[in-house]
């Protein structure tokens, strides 16, 4: 049996100032969508694309993740709480991100780039689809080190103790999705858009890969206890993710069907 760690989540201290781990994981995050998408960048013929777009790519990026990733918690997971206290929406300080938000936040700031920028919006998604699952790895690294979003209590060699909520040992569900829907999602995604595909497909598999994975893996991890499992024994992640992925095949058949 192992026993979580217990880090400080603060990396660095500077005085009055505290630089947490969750912080850094994201702007690691951010820092390989710009090494990745450079990458990209030299080895696609699509002159459309280019460092500058990049640049904005992220910077429309970031607005959608934080944006969307706190209205999404709010919305998905505490409205009448935010609701009663308008104002702790803004307290984000505290905690309450929702990926789902963030993913929406993200597809509506592109849409706006796209527009903007007079590209199609597929065409925008499909370069990013597969610079994305490294930020989910960092971080689902940062919830690790938080000693947040455990798992289910499980039976297992490498079940883990963490000592902030119980004494019963658990699954490390924060180091399945790191695996998965970080590692093996991007792996997947970067070999599979290494050829040209029809507009829309590597946004398909993205959309089927994250979805698939994170219904798996909820199944190891523990609901919010402000939530519990909803209806047919589901949490509300499985419930987002379940549209991602049938929405992921609807498109990849629209994709393939419109290229033939």
């Amino acid at each position: 049996m192992l026993v979580h760690p217990q880090f400080d989540p603060v990396a660095i201290h500077l005085g009055p100032l505290a630089i947490h781990w969750y912080g850094l994981m994201y702007l690691a995050g951010f820092m390989t969508f710009l090494w990745l998408g450079r990458k990209r960048i030299s080895t696609l013929n699509d002159t459309l694309i280019d460092a500058k777009l990049l640049d904005d790519l992220l910077f429309y990026g970031v607005i959608g993740v934080i944006l969307g990733g706190r209205l999404g918690y709010v919305l998905f997971y505490k409205p009448a709480y935010y609701f009663s206290h308008p104002l702790e929406i803004f307290h984000v300080w505290q905690g309450g991100m929702s990926f789902h938000g963030g993913f929406l936040g993200v597809l509506t700031a592109m849409a706006w780039l796209a527009y903007k920028k007079n590209l199609r919006w597929l065409q925008i998604t499909d370069f990013i689809a597969p610079l994305v699952p490294p930020g989910l790895a960092f971080g689902r690294i940062g919830n690790f080190i938080n000693g947040e979003l455990w798992g289910r209590p499980a039976d297992l060699p490498w079940a883990m103790v963490f000592p902030k909520v119980d004494n019963l040992p658990r699954h490390p569900s924060q180091l399945y999705e790191f695996a998965l829907e970080g590692l093996l999602l991007f792996v997947m995604l970067w070999v599979y858009a290494r050829k040209p595909r029809p507009t829309g497909m590597v946004s398909g598999l993205f959309l089927v890969g994250y979805g698939s994975i994170r219904f798996l893996v909820e199944f190891t991890r523990e609901p919010d206890d402000f939530l519990g499992l909803l209806s047919m024994g589901m949490s509300m992640g499985q419930w987002l993710s379940l549209p991602m992925a049938i929405g992921g095949v609807f498109l990849m058949i629209w994709s393939s069907r419109r290229a033939a």
